[in-house]
């Protein structure tokens, strides 16, 4: 895959650590110019990027809350102009508040659906219409095993993972004739700031250990590389389905 994106520009939200720090690496690798964005990590934001320049590649950190339209408004705008026109766009950024039923408030809800789910339909909307007129895009949104499953956060978190896959199908059923392709990867137990401290977690797996992000990132490369799949969600949880 190596130089495979020669030419492209890509943006990945949530890029400033774990998973999202990991395709940014993987994008850059494949010769594609690269925007990180972060909404508070900073440091951490320009440390990837600073990675990557070493590297040769060609990458800008972009500070935005991807739950405001005005703010994703700003930061493609940014990217287009030191950058190009974005033709691949990864909806990485997220939160995980973790509450019962008993302790779930309103607040929890709406702040999980704007930072999870509406933020995919914002950066969408705003890369689309370069997309769209180059005839050329890559959409890759970051779900989750509890968009199908229980899971341990709870059941606002699955509703914005579920509703994100619902979002991708039905942009990549209007898109698919336009060459632009929308799918999802979705990870169960991941090595990340999320579930450090937790070392009982790896006994839930049948394989034994947490994914790590770059395995996240693999498989999000091949949905970027594959002109023919759209529509689909890659699900990773160590074998964890056949439970």
């Amino acid at each position: 895959m190596s130089d495979t994106l020669n030419g492209r520009v890509a943006l990945v939200t949530g890029g400033s650590r774990g998973i999202g720090a990991a395709i940014a690496r993987d994008l850059a690798q494949a010769g594609a110019a690269v925007a990180v964005n972060y909404r508070a990590q900073a440091a951490e934001a320009n440390a990837v990027v600073e990675d990557l320049r070493r590297a040769g590649a060609k990458a800008i950190a972009v500070q935005a809350d991807v739950s405001r339209a005005a703010e994703v408004a700003r930061m493609v705008a940014r990217v287009t102009s030191e950058l190009g026109s974005i033709d691949i766009l990864v909806n990485n950024a997220g939160i995980a508040i973790t509450r019962g039923v008993d302790d779930l408030s309103e607040a929890d809800f709406d702040q999980t659906i704007a930072v999870n789910l509406k933020s995919v339909f914002l950066c969408t909307q705003a890369v689309l219409p370069a997309m769209r007129q180059r005839k050329w895009g890559r959409i890759v949104n970051i779900s989750s095993g509890a968009a199908r499953g229980a899971g341990a956060i709870g059941p606002h978190y699955n509703a914005s993972k579920a509703g994100m896959e619902g979002l991708m199908r039905g942009y990549a059923a209007r898109l698919v004739k336009e060459g632009v392709t929308v799918n999802a990867v979705a990870p169960s137990l991941i090595e990340t700031d999320m579930m450090r401290g937790q070392p009982d977690l790896k006994n839930r797996i049948p394989l034994g250990r947490l994914g790590r992000p770059e395995e996240v990132s693999q498989a999000v490369m091949m949905l970027i590389h594959n002109p023919y799949m759209t529509g689909q969600t890659i699900a990773m949880s160590g074998g964890m389905a056949f439970n």
